[in-house]
């Protein structure tokens, strides 16, 4: 049966109306847990136990919980700490792993493809099965309770993850912008510094938001290597807010962890706002070709 302009053009506009019905849900779903995580942040314990979804009153609200959480609790501290940690991890990983992708993918090494292989074996292992001997290496190194170790084991622990994508990107730039700038002069270094990282920011940044996203809110490997009793001074946000959560548990603080749990959230969603629109592009352009 041969349809009609008319029936094909309802039959489209029925079809888009259910898709944006389905995607206007999905949106809540998502959405709506962070606006109450928000809104929740500037309500008294009171309030957060008697009406939870509620909105709070505007004459009560609660930004007293913001500087309990970021003076009384030591946000300050576990925030620099994090921005720290994750900052160094993140451009020490990026750098390392764009030079180990870039040698596996444009030249044609001895062994190359063993050690290539050797990095993507490091995806298909849990990190969980070798925390027990990391943890004893990083005890005989003397890298228990710092900045330091935690920030190699983020280094490390990423490592595959950020050489699997970025092998694959750099696949994909043409060989004759290398071969123009060997003609032109450029050492390997030059060449690579200059010409081909700048070519594969989409493929950087994509493993920048999801190491960012790992390094910011990693909590496992954080408590087992900051435990002692001399790590309150440097430990992390998630550790910082495990600290509030307990705390509350005996105090009823409750408006102090949602107003912590709103300044652990706020830089990640600032991270990837800003570039989420790199996501989709660096993912594509790299997997296809890895």
């Amino acid at each position: 049966m041969i349809l009609s302009p008319l029936t094909k053009h309802t039959r489209s506009a029925v079809g888009k109306g259910l898709l944006f019905l389905v995607l206007l849900c999905y949106l809540v779903v998502v959405v709506f847990p962070l606006l109450w995580l928000f809104y929740t942040s500037l309500k008294d314990d009171r309030a957060i136990f008697m009406s939870p979804f509620s909105l709070p009153e505007f004459r009560h609200l609660q930004w007293g919980n913001f500087q309990r959480a970021w003076v009384g609790a030591h946000f300050s501290r576990y925030f620099f700490n994090s921005a720290l940690v994750t900052t160094t991890a993140l451009l020490a990983s990026l750098l390392l792993a764009a030079m180990a992708a870039y040698a596996l993918s444009r030249f044609r090494l001895p062994g190359g493809k063993p050690v290539f292989y050797l990095f993507l074996s490091g995806l298909m292992v849990p990190g969980q099965l070798a925390i027990i001997p990391l943890f004893f290496q990083m005890r005989s190194l003397g890298l228990l309770d710092s900045r330091l170790g935690l920030t190699l084991c983020y280094i490390a622990g990423s490592f595959p993850f950020a050489v699997f994508i970025l092998a694959g990107f750099f696949k994909t730039l043409p060989s004759s912008l290398h071969e123009a700038a060997q003609i032109d002069g450029c050492s390997e270094w030059r060449a690579f510094w200059s010409i081909m990282l700048p070519l594969a920011r989409p493929g950087l940044i994509t493993v920048a938001i999801f190491q960012f996203l790992g390094f910011w809110n990693e909590f496992f490997t954080a408590f087992l290597f900051m435990s002692g009793a001399g790590s309150e001074q440097i430990r992390t946000l998630p550790l910082g807010l495990a600290n509030i959560a307990i705390a509350s548990q005996y105090r009823s603080d409750w408006g102090t962890a949602f107003a912590g749990l709103v300044l652990v959230t706020i830089p990640t969603l600032i991270f990837y706002v800003l570039l989420q629109r790199h996501l989709v592009k660096g993912i594509t352009m790299g997997a296809l070709k890895g």
